[in-house]
């Protein structure tokens, strides 16, 4: 049932599960493919967003190609500051205040000059673009989970390079079911002797055992997905006694085949058991779901009061590796929200 309720344009909230390029605007991706000669499939071109379904390894295989696909209409600098400067001003519409994206450099450093390189110039443009738009962004650099886990470390060592100069974390993606968490173990230590968070996916294409793993040997404190947690109500009680984040996706949950309908996604049960959630787009190119839709799916699928939306808030607020004063004046102005009349 849907509630009468204030605009969530306004709720200042935190978003932190975005992909790098997952961010990217399907009108950009157009007209970028056009420009460099990129063939498009009909399904990123005419029939947007696709139908998706990760559910056995050829629906990940398709999902990682249109991925791919999209990401080589990224070729020059511009390109990439006019993604990072678009992400922003999208962000900031839906009243998001601080975004922390995802990116693996390794995925883009043969046309940039080297993964070095490649993480200079997104950090410059996620500081030109987060001026601009009026929030603050930083950077999770991800190592990809069906590479060989030394090429994990190469990534942590680079992180730790930044650290305190917009990257914020240190992650690990792709295909939960591919590679072993636990061989990712040292990267990980690189990355927690430099302050950097650990923020991996876990629990969404497998289940509970997957996240275990990424709290006993990746020292996890934030979790990319994490919502098959509800399946083990013992380690949901860890999660939630060590105030561990979940960045929550509902309709990415849906689009991959990890749930039927939004109304499975274990939202409510997660909330109602004290863990805290974070709402994330997860790839709005390929979802076609940007972060409000998630708190309107919230709202509508799961019947949110504006209380609970704002607790919602708060959590991803909390949850993020914002500064504490900036975390405080977006509480306050959070309670502001919550204080209006509807």
């Amino acid at each position: 049932m849907t509630v009468a309720s204030r605009d969530l344009r306004l709720l200042p909230k935190a978003h932190l599960h975005l992909h790098f390029t997952g961010s990217m605007r399907h009108g950009t991706l157009v007209e970028l493919a056009d420009v460099h000669g990129v063939r498009l499939p009909d399904s990123l071109r005419d029939h947007w967003p696709p139908e998706l379904s990760a559910a056995d390894e050829k629906g990940w295989f398709r999902f990682q190609r249109l991925y791919d696909l999209a990401r080589s209409v990224l070729r020059t600098e511009a390109d990439v500051r006019r993604l990072l400067h678009e992400a922003a001003e999208d962000d900031a519409a839906e009243g998001s205040r601080w975004l922390e994206i995802q990116v693996d450099p390794s995925g883009y450093a043969n046309l940039f000059g080297g993964i070095t390189a490649f993480t200079d110039l997104v950090l410059d443009a996620a500081r030109t673009a987060g001026d601009r738009a009026g929030i603050g962004i930083a950077v999770v650099v991800a190592a990809n989970r069906t590479r060989h886990p030394l090429d994990a470390r190469t990534l942590a060592r680079l992180a730790t390079q930044y650290a305190g100069q917009g990257v914020v974390g240190f992650g690990l993606s792709n295909d939960e079911r591919r590679g072993v968490t636990e061989e990712f173990g040292p990267a990980f230590r690189i990355a927690h002797r430099a302050g950097l968070l650990a923020a991996p996916h876990g629990g969404e294409l497998r289940g509970p055992d997957n996240i275990r793993a990424c709290l006993d040997t990746l020292g996890a404190t934030r979790l990319g997905h994490g919502v098959r947690v509800a399946e083990d109500p013992t380690l949901l009680r860890r999660i939630v006694d060590d105030d561990v984040t979940l960045e929550v996706c509902p309709a990415s949950n849906v689009a991959l085949g990890v749930y039927r309908a939004l109304e499975d996604v274990p939202l409510r049960m997660l909330v109602d058991a004290g863990a805290r959630i974070a709402l994330g787009a997860d790839d709005p190119l390929l979802f076609g779901s940007r972060l409000l839709d998630q708190y309107q799916i919230a709202r509508d699928v799961h019947g949110f009061s504006d209380t609970e939306l704002a607790a919602l808030a708060r959590s991803s607020i909390e949850g993020s590796t914002a500064p504490a004063d900036v975390r405080k004046q977006f509480l306050e102005d959070l309670d502001g929200w919550l204080s209006d009349s509807a």
